[in-house]
């Protein structure tokens, strides 16, 4: 049997009381106790890069790290996080609807739709479709 070892994180990112309820409800809901919320970066969008959120049941990955706020588990890899560094994911309500929105202190541009972003020194090379389109290497 293969031994991993995950490293598990505390302030890297966190999550808003708001969020923190918002995924345990969901959590609860769906019947998926110990699930985690899986965060990523893909390229796409129409900022260049964008963001991926799922809850996650499985067990972390070996290229995972395990960050853990306000009860909530979650799980991103290490290429993402370098994009992703000091983020706050937050739960808002707005015209459209409730949903989850990470803020990004590394996001120099972004898209109007709030998951399409672009950091100091990654161009936009990828993504030529509108918000969520895909792009190449979406996830």
């Amino acid at each position: 049997m293969k031994t991993m070892s995950v490293q598990v994180l505390t302030q890297s990112i966190t999550v808003t009381d708001r969020a923190a309820a918002e995924l345990l409800n969901l959590i609860t809901d769906q019947d998926k106790q110990g699930s985690a919320l899986r965060v990523w970066v893909a390229g796409g969008g129409c900022s260049g890069l964008q963001y991926g959120l799922a809850l996650d049941d499985s067990t972390p990955e070996e290229s995972d790290l395990v960050i853990s706020d306000k009860g909530v588990k979650i799980y991103i890899d290490d290429m993402s996080l370098q994009y992703m560094e000091g983020s706050t994911v937050d739960f808002v309500d707005d015209v459209l609807g409730g949903g989850f929105k990470i803020e990004n202190p590394n996001a120099t541009a972004s898209c109007g739709c709030g998951s399409s972003f672009k950091t100091e020194g990654a161009g936009g090379g990828c993504g030529s479709g509108g918000c969520g389109s895909g792009g190449c290497g979406s996830r």
